[in-house]
């Protein structure tokens, strides 16, 4: 939480295959057990074969040292027949029929044929929509119970900490995640928090339970970067008597670090050209920070951008065309509305909330309008969290914001509103094509509600993860972390 908290993609892999040819160069370096410094010798064999790796790590070293090991549960066919759908994707059926097999979306639509071998859910009086995706949240790295052995979601020592990642930090025992699962979220980003100017990477987690966050992580999803502007960093850091202590240190310090990733971007390019021309060559040394800021400038590691002032988003998006990146995200963004036709023009997503404002100085211009003003504008709107509470509740956030829009004359049908909690985050984690909509082929993630999900009587009866049954709000005990095992009174769990 901005007010309090404070204080990989798995990236691309083709110039692997360009016009350098460097995949054949190392196949060969490769198979001639060429002893290199970056890394042992290795058998002229079949297994010696180079990995497809990412571009500007050191092709000797492993791109993905901390792989998701996430496997859906054992599903078996269900068909929720009867409901209200509302698919994400353009479809708004009052009844229809959603049938999941093998983890994923079967069929959707008014006229589907239930299958004779599908475990049938009545939906007569319920609503359908896909998971919540929500892409700003802080659980596992601001665990519960809110004790400072818990608080590791801010590396408060220096402006750029890019070199750190969230997953590192969390703890997947924290309750709040099957919280948040009962409030019909299915998808999740992790952030670090926005004291520095660069945060460090962000991850993408299904609530599940866990004992691993590599269990927990949604496979084949990007990396984020975590950026803030505005009050945090300045306020951090000056306090400390170092910079930044002021906007313009902010943006001094940004920029400062865009043009180190450009110099080690750079090198490495120059170092791939090398070997490619078949020319001995140093690698250069690695950096975990600049692995991370170059990772952006290729495209392979998503900005979302902390930033609420809408004269602090314009400098933002100046920034990243100096330097040649985009901003997915800005999160927050209480005063998108000032700049929308803006951030249409950029294809930068607003993430916010409806309900949130005035609790700083950056914050006092905070409208209710603010999410349906940018949707009006042609922007991309998401409702997110930020908080433990909160994302139990995006459902609510999002019917908030519809109703304020409402009153100031601008139409949301529903159909349309249930993008801003599910398609659109899920667009701006790089995770669409997988969830986020009710369309053939992509995950089972889908919630049953008991009533209009946008009212505040609705509540997630049944929540699906892959087809599998993660939450049955009438089952007599909820999913527990092992954190919550005999404790009485935790999660239902006696």
């Amino acid at each position: 939480m901005s007010h309090k908290r404070s204080g990989g993609a798995r990236v691309g892999t083709s110039w692997l295959y360009g016009k350098t040819g460097l995949a054949l160069v190392l196949a060969s370096l490769l198979a001639g057990c060429a002893s290199t410094s970056e890394g042992p010798k290795l058998a002229a064999s079949a297994s010696a074969r180079p990995r497809v790796l990412p571009a500007g790590l050191d092709p000797w070293v492993n791109p993905d040292p901390f792989p998701s090991t996430y496997q859906p549960t054992p599903s078996r066919p269900v068909a929720l027949v009867g409901a209200h759908v509302l698919t994400a994707a353009g479809g708004d059926f009052p009844r229809a029929t959603v049938v999941l097999r093998d983890g994923r979306i079967a069929a959707v639509g008014p006229d589907i044929v239930v299958p004779a071998d599908a475990e049938v859910v009545d939906g007569t009086g319920k609503w359908v929509t896909p998971g919540i995706v929500d892409p700003h949240s802080h659980l596992g790295v601001y665990a519960s119970p809110e004790v400072p052995a818990q608080s590791d979601g801010n590396e408060l020592t220096d402006p750029d900490t890019a070199q750190v990642w969230a997953e590192h930090s969390v703890w997947p025992e924290d309750p709040g995640f099957s919280r948040a699962l009962a409030g019909g979220v299915t998808t999740l980003q992790i952030l670090p928090g926005s004291g520095n100017l660069f945060g460090g990477r962000s991850v993408v987690l299904r609530p599940v339970r866990a004992t691993t966050v590599q269990a927990m992580k949604f496979p084949g999803a990007p990396y984020g970067l975590k950026m803030a502007c505005g009050e945090n960093p300045k306020r951090v850091y000056g306090d400390k008597g170092r910079f930044p202590s002021t906007e313009m240190g902010n943006v001094a310090g940004y920029r400062s670090a865009w043009i180190a990733a450009r110099d080690y971007n750079r090198k490495w390019e120059d170092y791939k050209d090398k070997v490619g021309r078949g020319e001995k060559a140093d690698a250069p040394t690695r950096n975990l920070q600049l692995d991370t800021l170059a990772g952006v400038l290729r495209g392979e590691i998503l900005v979302q951008n902390h930033c609420y002032r809408s004269d602090e988003m314009a400098q933002m998006i100046d920034i990243s065309h100096e330097f040649g990146f985009h901003i997915t995200a800005f999160h927050h963004a209480v005063e998108s509305y000032k700049i929308a036709p803006l951030l249409a023009r950029e294809h930068i997503c607003t993430d916010t909330w409806a309900t949130w404002g005035q609790f700083k100085m950056e914050a006092v211009d905070a409208i209710a309008e603010n999410a349906a003003m940018v949707d009006a504008a042609g922007a991309c709107v998401s409702i997110h969290s930020d908080d433990p509470d909160l994302i139990q509740h995006l459902n609510v956030e999002a019917g908030i914001a519809a109703a304020a829009g409402r009153r100031a004359g601008l139409s949301i049908p529903e159909g349309h509103l249930i993008e801003w909690i599910t398609a659109n985050p899920a667009k701006t984690l790089g995770v669409f094509k997988q969830t986020g909509s009710l369309e053939p082929g992509k995950r089972g993630d889908v919630v049953v509600w008991s009533h209009d999900p946008f009212s505040v009587y609705a509540i997630a009866e049944k929540v699906y993860i892959d087809g599998a049954l993660a939450w049955d709000a009438h089952a007599p005990r909820a999913p527990t972390s092992d954190f919550e095992l005999g404790r009485p009174g935790a999660g239902g769990a006696q």
